[in-house]
């Protein structure tokens, strides 16, 4: 079918739609409705706070979501993706016991025991089976809770939405499980083309057995709504006859898919009343607003959203995808919206489309803010005010920008908007330490690379106003120090574009990216920003920045943050062993089985080269990895004892291709140095050049850097990443 033509816009809203359901269900997530109503009432907006919990967290069903649908990315957007290349995918982005789902074991969490299987070697959908894994554990929620990505890319059309929502879901699940996702993944695909809700519903009811459970409970539904208008009653007919002492185990498939369905036929229409009825009533309650959230979004579109309470000025578009891909992990809904609607695209067989010729920011959808905010200091805190306008007689090539109102502005006092691009320092302990899923992430914006901007300033000013680009970078003691970049004066009606290269930060990743605003007298007046994006290779050496004071009783060797700008995909990461400071070396890759990876960097890194000082202490094999794209994609220079080789890996399964006799010598120290540029590889043994080659198919255009350990210890001085 043909794309929507507004289809931009409603994969925005279905995505945000689908993140504030998740925070509002969040924070009491596995409550029963009796103890919902009675400590927190009817869920009609966030209550976050009343629990100190933050408000934008790291969740499985946000980071499932937006991470198993970019196999149609790495399989080459084909149409016939099979569920075995969805499950590669798993393994590719998942780092175990850490990123995206729930680590409850084999057995107890359907998700975990399903990549236990999949690592096995079974394939899909046998991986996921009721066969397999049995009935309760195959039938939980997973298959729908990550299932809407697939129904953004296939507007208008439920059957192949269904149809991929089926492979995708038999990775891990099976039975009713599946068919709830199906239903469900039908039923958002249709809603770009159909408003009425029972239609809806006559969709996703179409696309599965019409023997199944979740067939018979959706009839059962529709008939309580038709005579009980009291949706608390109707949700007390719902758990007698559907409810978790039926269905077991730890959050089944058939009980949470109800509530979606009754919340539905419950809520007049209204995306607040429905998610207030689909939280208040208990159960799986992020997984549950989550799904309706993005369903709600996509047939009503942003409008929907803003018809009740402001739910999307506290999110600001901000959301966390951990993963093997780092650089991804620090992002927004305008961002993932672009991506999905690319993939959506090129399913269609169009060109991908790149507002203002491909800006990382640029706030070309209505309300997109893509993380902006005031930073909060007492110099700037309320300075500005930001909202998004529609101007395209302001913009030099779309439609929509950034207004930034600014008051008050006097010696001591300045506006700063920010936006995060890597871990918030303020939520560094929720994220990293607190209860429920962690954050692995690597910065999105490192040393050597250029940060663009262009900026105006309002014809009605009154006076001139001074702009600059600043970063905020983590310091000694993990707080923030802020260096300030290229500036202009404008005058009114005035606009500049900006450009700056970010120097050598002594190790230190960089937390944020933002723009200055600075005047004399009590200014006021508007500045406009349209986009602001960078580009190049880092030039960075990433090291330990700092000396360690050995004689603190307390072992606090300083902060962390450096090394936090690692993901480790290494077994020792799993008990923070990597991330301990005492060790000699900068950093100690252990490794117990198989090859780990320790990763840093960003996708859109392409031509550059990595080396660094490595000893191999015991250890099968190692080496340094480039344009690497997760645990099992990527180039790599590997050593052993015997010989030094150049490989591509895809699926993990390594093509040599180029390789020389002779490697390192276990207990030594050698200098490695990996460069790609277009499809040339080099490596470097010593200084000397010891093996060259072609990739003949230029699997990986671009990727972060690895340090590999295989079965053993390594040891790692300074890294180095230098443009070409």
């Amino acid at each position: 079918m043909a794309l929507p033509p507004d289809y931009l816009e409603r994969v925005y809203a279905g995505v945000l739609g689908k993140i504030i359901g998740v925070y509002l269900g969040r924070p009491f997530e596995g409550w029963t409705y009796e103890a919902i109503s009675q400590h927190l009432g009817e869920i009609n907006y966030y209550v976050h706070d009343k629990l100190d919990r933050p408000l934008i967290v790291t969740d499985d069903d946000i980071s499932g979501t937006f991470t198993f649908i970019r196999a149609l990315e790495d399989y080459h957007f084909n149409r016939d993706v099979t569920a075995a290349q969805i499950g590669q995918t798993w393994l590719n982005y998942l780092i175990e016991e850490q990123t995206v789902l729930w680590w409850g074991g084999m057995g107890n969490s359907t998700e975990h025991t399903a990549y236990l299987r999949l690592k096995q070697g079974y394939q899909p959908p046998h991986s996921g089976s009721v066969e397999l894994n049995g009935r309760v554990v195959a039938e939980q929620i997973g298959a729908q809770i990550f299932i809407d990505g697939w129904a953004l890319v296939a507007p208008g059309d439920p059957e192949f939405a269904a149809d991929l929502a089926g492979r995708a879901g038999s990775v891990s699940h099976g039975g009713e499980a599946v068919y709830g996702a199906q239903c469900l993944a039908a039923m958002e695909a249709q809603a770009f083309v159909e408003s009425d809700i029972n239609k809806l519903i006559d969709t996703g009811a179409s696309v599965i057995p019409n023997d199944s459970i979740i067939y018979a409970m959706i009839n059962d539904i529709r008939e309580w709504h038709a005579k009980e208008s009291d949706w608390r009653k109707g949700r007390e007919l719902l758990a007698e006859r559907y409810g978790y002492h039926i269905y077991g185990g730890n959050c089944h498939m058939v009980p949470n898919h109800g509530l979606m369905i009754f919340s539905l036929l419950y809520g007049d229409d209204d995306f607040q009343r429905t998610l207030m009825i689909v939280n208040t009533s208990g159960w799986d309650t992020d997984c549950n607003s989550g799904n309706i959230g993005c369903l709600m979004g996509i047939k009503d579109g942003l409008a929907g959203l803003s018809s009740g309470p402001d739910y999307r000025g506290p999110v600001a578009d901000r959301m966390y995808i951990p993963t093997a891909d780092g650089g991804n992990a620090i992002t927004d809904a305008v961002t993932q919206t672009l991506r999905l609607v690319n993939m959506g695209r090129a399913l269609q067989g169009l060109a991908p489309t790149a507002p203002k010729d491909g800006a990382r920011y640029h706030f070309d959808l209505p309300g997109a803010v893509q993380g902006f905010m005031n930073e909060d200091s007492i110099a700037a805190r309320d300075v500005v005010a930001i909202s998004n306008i529609e101007a395209p007689e302001l913009s030099s090539n779309g439609d929509r920008l950034l207004a930034l109102e600014y008051a008050g502005l006097a010696p001591g006092r300045v506006g700063r908007v920010e936006t995060a691009t890597f871990v918030p320092s303020a939520e560094v302990n929720a994220l990293f330490e607190g209860p429920g899923y962690s954050l692995m992430a690597s910065p999105a914006l490192s040393p050597g690379q250029t940060i663009r901007v262009r900026v105006l300033a309002d014809g009605g000013n009154a006076s001139a106003v001074d702009v600059a680009l600043y970063v905020q970078h983590y310091n000694r003691e993990d707080g923030l120090d802020l260096l300030e970049g290229a500036g202009a004066r404008l005058t009114a009606g005035d606009a500049a574009e900006l450009e700056w290269q970010v120097p050598d930060l002594e190790g230190y990743p960089i937390a944020k990216v933002g723009l200055q605003i600075s005047g004399t007298g009590s200014a006021s007046g508007t500045v406009y920003l349209d986009w602001l994006t960078w580009d190049g290779a880092p030039n960075v050496r990433l090291k330990r920045p700092h000396k360690r004071d050995f004689a603190r009783w307390d072992r606090k060797l300083g902060g962390l943050m450096w090394k936090r700008a690692w993901v480790n995909g290494l077994d020792a990461a799993r008990g923070k062993m990597v991330f301990m400071d005492f060790y000699p070396e900068t950093y100690r890759l252990i490794q117990n089985e198989g090859r780990g990876l320790m990763m840093h960097g960003c996708r859109d890194w392409t031509d550059y080269q990595v080396s660094a000082k490595i000893t191999p202490h015991m250890c099968k094999a190692g080496g340094l990895g480039a344009r690497v794209q997760g645990m099992k994609r990527g180039y790599a220079l590997l050593c052993d004892e015997e010989s030094t080789r150049l490989v591509s890996t895809l699926e993990g399964e390594d093509t040599v291709l180029a390789e020389a006799s002779g490697g390192w010598t276990l207990g030594n120290e050698h200098q490695l140095a990996l460069k790609v540029e277009g499809n040339a590889l080099s490596g470097y043994l010593d200084g000397a050049l010891v093996v060259k080659a072609e990739d003949p198919e230029a699997r990986f255009t671009g990727g972060g850097i690895a340090l590999i350990s295989e079965e053993g210890r390594i040891g790692c001085e300074d890294v180095e990443i230098r443009p070409i």
